[in-house]
């Protein structure tokens, strides 16, 4: 067969090629900061996708390829905000750490640390904000005050005692 014939590449990936976001398999648990932080990001794709319109007007090869990426990054956030469950702070158990909560701990060293319990979209860990599906959240939950609870970490098992628990 002649090669004359045969579509080469142009260096550009085909938008439509693009695989989906993973969707984690947890239930999508979120404050209502978290809440609000998934529609945000979700305006700010429709109108980085409107911003695009004009250029993908003029057949530009790199606008289709970023508007494939941003309309997958909304489908994405579509997903998770169906199926968000809203969790409010307030009407969790104030003496038991629960999701939402923010927990003073000290661990075997006598270091102080807050964290808060977050869904999945949420977390920050350098900002103290866990998913309440990482290993922390999971072995705190249920704990009271003056608890210790084991962490279980890679780097090796740690106790962390519970100092203080607060919602809202």
């Amino acid at each position: 067969m002649s090669r004359a014939f045969v579509r080469e590449g142009d260096g550009e990936s085909d938008p439509g090629e693009l695989p989906e976001l993973p969707i984690s398999e947890h239930p999508n648990y979120v404050t209502p900061r978290g809440m609000m932080l998934l529609r945000s990001r979700l305006n700010d794709a429709i109108r980085r996708v409107q911003a695009l319109d004009g250029a993908i007007a003029t057949e530009a090869v790199g606008a289709r390829l970023e508007r494939a990426h941003i309309q997958r990054e909304m489908r994405w956030l579509q997903a998770r905000i169906l199926g968000a469950i809203t969790i409010a702070p307030e009407r969790q158990p104030s003496d038991r750490v629960a999701f939402g909560a923010r927990v003073e701990v000290i661990d075997d060293a006598g270091h102080e640390h807050r964290y808060r319990i977050v869904g999945e979209d949420e977390a920050d860990p350098e900002r103290g904000l866990i998913s309440w599906v990482s290993p922390l959240a999971r072995a705190l939950h249920g704990a009271r005050v003056g608890d210790s609870v084991v962490w279980k970490r890679p780097a090796g098992d740690a106790n962390v005692e519970v100092l203080a628990i607060e919602y809202g």
